[in-house]
């Protein structure tokens, strides 16, 4: 099984300004565009490699299964991966 990894959310100077957790980078630049985030640079702790992605969070009609409580309209992210930068 899979571990979960840290990533820190980095501005366009290079701070690191959060950080989110997942199994893949996918995965946590989905939580990062979930919260309003559409430039994400996620840094892996522990190594040298920032993965770079476009986000967005479109209001989409909730799923034909979803609970009563659920609103008739939900926020969804997509990411799209452009690339990954090697830090020096």
């Amino acid at each position: 099984m899979a571990e979960m990894r840290n990533f820190a959310l980095r501005d366009a100077q290079g701070n690191e300004i959060g950080v989110f957790t997942g199994k893949s980078p996918r995965q946590a630049a989905l939580k990062a565009a979930n919260r309003g985030y559409t430039e994400i640079k996620l840094r892996e702790r522990g190594t040298k490699k920032v993965h770079i992605f476009s986000g967005e969070r479109v209001q989409v009609d909730k799923p034909a299964g979803a609970p009563a409580w659920m609103p008739d309209k939900i926020w969804k992210p997509k990411v799209k991966k452009e690339g990954i930068e090697k830090l020096d």
